[in-house]
């Protein structure tokens, strides 16, 4: 666990939250002396949990377990056999890789508040669906926890702007999944583009996958290894049905998943795109689109989409699934006035001019924050008290440009967007779709 000199970093956060205050903590972190098997001490290891192991959160779960420092001593899920699953790959893991010292096996928890109330946590991945991120989020700040939060990052803009505000009043060290800004060539893209090796930016072309249709499901009594009521949460309460808590469907219904993919996915590529934009503390100025819906089924967002938005400098942005882009599944295009740029998760680097991506970033030119891989940089910021490479503020950013996209498309209107003051300016229909209520007793 750990420890600050003489005081428990946990108990001197929690004795923070009941007044809120936000002070600096000292960045003073003990000598990591190595243990005699050769593994980091428990003295110097960072107690992590994760919330929500599913398909993602088992990928987070092997990630943060791989990481210098990061321990698991929690998993947590509303699925029995999903977090016994996961509890049974971390005690394999941490058998072999303690063999000589000894190892105290990974608790398993059916509630997220058993987790979030145990002293010996010091930070919580949440990787729950999306409607539940933010409520776990704000309950772990509140108990002292740093967090790291899935992607996207709220299904509101009012639950995003919740969250901010929260993480900026309480100390703790916030990462957000989107995970491409710790890939160096996502990282050199932007600097490229920061750095004005393509002149002035005109234009950024945003693709991901679109949505998928879903078939009709006939209502059916929960099984009993699922907590239901605990899955839905501060989600509307309906019968249940297995698409949403035991496969896949729950991404592309808004109840759980505001947007769907134009979020759940578009927030990758749309990330980068602000990075590169120095966007993020700012947004659109401008947004207007239209979007493709399945006709039947349960799956109530949008399949296409084609948005655009207008940033400050006269910034154009073109937000598209991928279906209507020929550049391949996902991606960000950036278009100056002296060539273009383009950056993807699975095609790489591409210029105009090929010349670009051999062009070396100088000591005084502007370098952005460099990261081995995201679970790796939220255990080390956690343990030095830096900021994270996907901090909270560009997590808000790239969240609301997702959700106000998403209003667009439902309403069919061009909207203009303050961004400092945070509200629409020519509609009261879109400020009223910015929260949603949340299923008593559940608030934010």
């Amino acid at each position: 666990m750990i420890k600050k000199q003489t005081t428990n970093r946990r108990s001197f956060l929690k004795g923070l939250a009941a007044t809120g205050a936000a002070i600096s903590l000292p960045v003073y972190i003990p000598s990591s002396a190595i243990g005699a098997d050769g593994t980091i001490p428990p003295s110097e290891r960072v107690n992590l949990a994760c919330i929500g192991v599913g398909s993602r959160g088992m990928i987070d779960t092997n990630g943060l377990m791989r990481t210098d420092a990061g321990h698991l001593v929690a998993v947590c899920d509303v699925n029995a056999p999903r977090r016994e699953r996961a509890k049974k790959v971390v005690d394999s893991y941490y058998a072999k890789k303690y063999a000589k010292s000894g190892y105290k096996s990974c608790g398993a928890h059916n509630d997220f508040r058993d987790v979030i109330a145990r002293d010996d946590i010091d930070a919580v991945m949440v990787a729950t669906p999306d409607h539940w991120h933010v409520s776990v989020a704000i309950a772990a700040v509140k108990a002292g926890k740093d967090i790291y939060v899935e992607k996207p990052l709220a299904t509101s803009f009012g639950e995003s702007q919740a969250l901010r505000d929260i993480v900026g009043r309480y100390p703790v060290v916030f990462q957000h999944g989107t995970e491409q800004r710790a890939m160096a060539h996502f990282r050199y893209a932007c600097e490229l583009v920061r750095n004005g090796r393509i002149g002035k930016l005109q234009k950024v072309i945003v693709a991901a996958p679109g949505g998928r249709a879903g078939r009709t499901q006939k209502p059916e009594t929960p099984p009993d290894y699922l907590d239901y009521d605990l899955w839905l949460g501060p989600a509307p309460k309906v019968p249940f049905t297995p698409g949403p808590c035991l496969g896949k469907g729950h991404y592309y219904m808004s109840d759980y998943a505001a947007s769907g993919f134009v979020a759940g996915w578009g927030i990758h590529p749309l990330d980068i795109a602000h990075w590169a934009m120095d966007a993020d503390r700012s947004g659109p100025l401008e947004i207007e689109g239209t979007g493709v819906f399945a006709s039947e089924g349960p799956h109530d967002t949008p399949l296409k989409w084609d948005v655009s938005m207008r940033y400050a400098d006269d910034v154009q942005m073109h937000f598209t699934d991928s279906s209507q882009w020929k550049l391949g599944a996902e991606g960000v295009r950036f278009e100056g006035s002296e060539g273009w740029i383009f950056a993807s998760r699975f095609k790489g680097l591409d210029a105009g001019d090929k010349s670009l991506l051999k062009s070396v970033i100088g000591p005084n030119e502007i370098h952005l924050a460099e990261a081995i891989n995201d679970d790796q940089n939220f255990v080390d910021c956690v343990r030095t008290r830096r900021e994270t490479v996907s901090p909270i503020h560009a997590a808000h950013s790239s969240t609301t440009a997702c959700l106000l996209s998403n209003i667009a498309i439902i309403l069919g209107q061009k909207l203009k967007w303050n961004p400092a003051a945070e509200r629409f300016t020519n509609s009261k229909e879109a400020n009223q779709m910015l929260s949603r209520a949340l299923r008593a007793p559940w608030r934010i």
